[in-house]
This record gives C-alpha cells, sequence and structure tokens, in this order.
C-alpha cells in the first residue's frame, strides 16, 4: 500500500535553488505589462478575464458539477492559453492564490495544469526547480486521494485523469533524462541533483502506479467485469468512486508504459493481465489512452519477437485512428499527438513485416505503401542503417531506473537506448538471410540442398545451419485466446514449409489460396441485401 514517507518531504532543495511560483508570471499582451515582466518585476497584475476564468473553474469543481469541468478543462484552458500564454507561463500560484479564495485542493489541479504547460509550451522547459516543484506538487496530489480515510470528494473528466498519469510518467522521463546529461551541467547543478536522489526515484512513481491499482481494486473489477459480473460487487468503497476507478485503470495503462521504457518487456505485459485487449470495455473510451495502450502493446510484442500479436495489434489500432481521425481535429494538442504515434506505429508495423511478411488489412496495407514502400524495399534488401534510423524514430525514449555516476563528465541518456538498439539489431541480423532463402523456397517444390547452396554462394553446412534459423524464426508464440496478452502457441507463420530428405529439400505452400470468386459472390449478396433494406426505408418516408 502507498506509504506517504516514501516521497521526499517538501522544500529540501530549498535556500538558494528555490524560486517562488511569482517568478514565473506570464506575458499578458499588454506591452506595458510585458516590459515589466522583462524586467523582472516580482508584482503581477492578472488580467481580468483570466480572474474570471478562474473562479468558474474553481466554482465547478467545488460544486462537481462535471459538465463545466470537462469544458473549462477541454476549451476553457486550451483557448485562453493560446491567447495569453503561448510561449510563456500561466500566473505563479501565489499570484491567483486570493482569487480562488486559496482552496488548496483546487490549487494542487491548478499547479497540474501550470507545470504541464511549461514541459509543453515553453520554449527554455523547466528549470530544476520547476521540476522539483512538480514533483512535490505531484507529491499532494497522490498523499490527498491515497491517504484520505474515505474516497475524497473530487470528481474529474477521464481526459483529466488520465492526462495526470500520463504527465506523472513523462515528467519522471523527462527527468531521468535530464539528470543522465551530465556534460553541460554546472557543479551547482550536479550538487543540487546529488543532494536530492528521492526526488522523481523510479520507486516513488512504480508505488504511486501500484498504490492507485491496489486502491480502487481495478483488477478484481476487469476480471469479475470480463466474466459478466458487477464490478461494483468487488469494488470496495473506493473502487465504487468514478475517481479511484478510472485512475486505478489508467495506472495499470501508466504501469504498461513505465515497464517498456525500463526495457521489463515482460512486466509490461504482466500488468495488463486483467484486461482483455480485444474487447471494447467502458473503460477504454479516452482516444489518447486507447492508441497509447496498443503502441506499447505492440513495441512490447516486436521486442518479445512475437510478429504476429504486434502486426494483428498494431493493424488494429491503426485501422481504429483511421476511422476516428475527424474526432480528433478541433483538439490541435491531442491531434499532434496522435499524428506522431500514429507514424510511429506505421513504422513499426513495417518494421514487423519485413522481418515477419503476412497479409494485413487494405486500408492499412494501402497508407503503408504510401508512407514506407522506399523504406521497406531498402530493409528488405538487408539495410541495417534503414532498420537503425526505423527503430529510432518508433521506439518509445528508454530509461535507466538509477541516477548517472555524478562524478563522471560523460553523458548517460543514451546508454538504455543503445542497449535496446543492439538487442533489435542482433535480431535483425539474425533474418538477415531469411527473405532471401524464402524467394528461393516460393519458386521450387523439390530442390536438391547442392542447388541452393550454388544459388546462395553457400556451403551445404551452412546452408543447412540457415534453414534450420529459417524454421526457428518463422515460429512465433501467437496469442489464441484468453485475457493475458502474454499467453498463447507456438505457431508457423512462414507461408512455405519444407523437410529435408538426405540431399533433397521438399517444399509446400502453406498459405490456401484465396477463393476469389467466394469474395465478390458474398459482396455481392451483402450489397444486394442493403439495396433492399434502403428501399423499404425510402417507402415509408413521407412524401
Amino acid at each position: 500500500m502507498y506509504a506517504e514517507e516514501e516521497f521526499v518531504e517538501r522544500g529540501k532543495f530549498g535556500g538558494e535553488h528555490s524560486q517562488g511560483f511569482g517568478e514565473y508570471s506570464a506575458h499578458t499582451g499588454d506591452p506595458t505589462l510585458d516590459l515589466e515582466y522583462e524586467r523582472g518585476y516580482s508584482s503581477y497584475i492578472v488580467p481580468d478575464l483570466i480572474k474570471t476564468f478562474l473562479k468558474d473553474f474553481h466554482t465547478a469543481i467545488t460544486e462537481q458539477n462535471l459538465y463545466e469541468i470537462q469544458n473549462y478543462y477541454d476549451n476553457g484552458f486550451n483557448e485562453l492559453t493560446d491567447r495569453f500564454f503561448k510561449n510563456s507561463p500561466w500566473p505563479g500560484v501565489e499570484d491567483i492564490a486570493e482569487i480562488v479564495q486559496h482552496d488548496s485542493v483546487f490549487l494542487i489541479l491548478y499547479k497540474e495544469l501550470y507545470f504541464r504547460h511549461i514541459y509543453a509550451r515553453v520554449a527554455a522547459g523547466p528549470s530544476v526547480e520547476q521540476m522539483f516543484e512538480s514533483y512535490y506538487n505531484y507529491c499532494d496530489l497522490f498523499n490527498h486521494i491515497l491517504n484520505a480515510d474515505g474516497p475524497v470528494a473530487l470528481e474529474l473528466p477521464n481526459q483529466w485523469l488520465w492526462n495526470i498519469i500520463d504527465e506523472f510518467i513523462y515528467q519522471f522521463q523527462s527527468f531521468s533524462q535530464f539528470r543522465s546529461k551530465l556534460s553541460k551541467k554546472d557543479p551547482q547543478e550536479i550538487s543540487l541533483l546529488r543532494s536530492n536522489p528521492k526526488i522523481w526515484n523510479v520507486h516513488s512513481v512504480l508505488n504511486v502506479l501500484h498504490s492507485l491499482v491496489e486502491k480502487s481494486n481495478i483488477n478484481q473489477q476487469l476480471e469479475v467485469y470480463a466474466s459478466g459480473g458487477d464490478p461494483d460487487s468487488v469494488a470496495g468503497d473506493f473502487g465504487r468512486n468514478s475517481l479511484y476507478k478510472m485512475l486505478g485503470y489508467f495506472s495499470l495503462i501508466g504501469l504498461l508504459r513505465l515497464h517498456s521504457l525500463l526495457g521489463d518487456y515482460y512486466q509490461a505485459l504482466k500488468v495488463l493481465e486483467s484486461i482483455d485487449l480485444n474487447k471494447k470495455t467502458l473503460y477504454s473510451r479516452v482516444p489518447g489512452c486507447q492508441i497509447t495502450t496498443y503502441y506499447y502493446v505492440g513495441f512490447v510484442y516486436m521486442m518479445m519477437r512475437r510478429y504476429q500479436d504486434a502486426i494483428r495489434t498494431l493493424s488494429n489500432i491503426l485501422l481504429y485512428i483511421q476511422r476516428t481521425k475527424s474526432m480528433f481535429q478541433n483538439k490541435a494538442q491531442l491531434y499532434d499527438q496522435i499524428n506522431k504515434q500514429n507514424d510511429q506505429m506505421y513504422t513499426l508495423l513495417n518494421i514487423c513485416l519485413v522481418l515477419h511478411p503476412m497479409r494485413i488489412d487494405e486500408s492499412v496495407h494501402s497508407q503503408l505503401q504510401d508512407k514506407h514502400q522506399d523504406k521497406r524495399l531498402k530493409m528488405q534488401k538487408g539495410d541495417t542503417l534503414e532498420f537503425q534510423s526505423a527503430f529510432a524514430f518508433a521506439c518509445p525514449k528508454f530509461l535507466s531506473p538509477v541516477p548517472p555516476n555524478y562524478d563522471s563528465p560523460l553523458n548517460y541518456h543514451k546508454e538504455p537506448y543503445m542497449l535496446q538498439l543492439r538487442v533489435f539489431m542482433d535480431e535483425v541480423q539474425q533474418h538477415h538471410m531469411l527473405g532471401t532463402i524464402r524467394s528461393y523456397l516460393k519458386l521450387y517444390s523439390t530442390l536438391t540442398l547442392s542447388k541452393l547452396a550454388t544459388f546462395m554462394d553457400m556451403t551445404q553446412e551452412e546452408l543447412s545451419i540457415a534453414l534450420m534459423g529459417f524454421k526457428h524464426k518463422m515460429k512465433n508464440v501467437v496469442w489464441t485466446g484468453g485475457a493475458s496478452g502474454l499467453e498463447g502457441e507456438f505457431q508457423s507463420g512462414s507461408e512455405v514449409d519444407f523437410y529435408i530428405d538426405n540431399d533433397m529439400i521438399h517444399i509446400a505452400d502453406t498459405q490456401v489460396a484465396r477463393r476469389h470468386g467466394d469474395f465478390f459472390v458474398r459482396q455481392i449478396h451483402k450489397f444486394t441485401e442493403l439495396n433492399k433494406n434502403l428501399k423499404k426505408l425510402g417507402t415509408k418516408q413521407p412524401r
């Protein structure tokens, strides 16, 4: 269970390093006020429009008006950001505390938005002190939620709850990478990092996510829900509360992401054992969460050499994005994020199909051809630089769970990535000859070892090893059912199979040819039925 002492006490870094929120006041668009801002004046006048927005936002949260909270969160905050604070921070908490009657819960939620905006929009990014303050603010938020005797009286939109978990992990990831880039840091910064080892510590982050999962009983709820039962029967007082239930679910996805970033692919899938990824559930209605889930599951399957499962997972979510993309066009930040993950997943799918060719949905295949045909041809020819480039673009930003050696001037932030790249490129190297072997086997029904060895410019002994490698690499663990993504059985994904008798290779095509006639007949019947239904509807319309 969550323990408050796991977190660092507030204010430990203090002293000359600390900076108050008032120092990060925002530009207003008024030249006079902006000039004061540039000169470093500590006083800051909050525009009346911002005051009104904050008062209304505070009232909506106090009264727990979920519709209004959603509107202020999705629309109001983003519109005012674009108008007043596009590249600068919002007013500091000291400047707005009186406006919202020093409401501690609202100020914690406001600071969550405040720091998220600095990470996303402010060109210079957060300072070390701001990274620390953001961490402390998450401590305050999760302490408030998890250490209460009963469910707290707070309800927030699912999108905001997902963003809290997503941003929490993102900021941990950013800090871990920042901490590992030592060459450009001055001694004062290194001393500050060295003296605060528990801030953004991986154990604290894991502790929060696991505590939210346990508090909500979300795994038990998902198991009962999957069997057709009532989740509330096992939810407990906290789990029946929407805030805890959804934070618990999103924390499972957060754990998937965090374990993937740490390179622990087995554990990444293990935490999702209660989630049936092949069914839509009421827990998966936040598009950003849905897409993030399938991106990491697809990547994990690829790194575990389960290419058929990776291709199936990535194809399903890419088809979903194709059908729903218009829904996100009015939400610029979400749209940009989904576009980036969409491109990354097409790149992952391209890699998987080069290593393990198979049939995929026609619309996804068409998009893949348009975007990645040239890159696929290069990878099929064994271009290792193209594989490296594709992996660098599509992979997550891997992390080390431990602080760097502060006494060394080297940068350590690339070490986790380089380790995963070596593992991936070793696998690519083992696939190097498989495409050529496959192309020859598809041309013949029988072929002597000596003849194929001549074609391949290899000795018969080398060819025998390569053929056994082909057999091995074309066998994957494939998911066949059940909630756990780790379950599955060995299946051959090759379109050709063979056995060797003395010096002769006997080859068989394992793919059953598609019966195109049957396909067209089924489509004609569907069209005829649809036409009949449309005519019936037409006759019922008043003239």
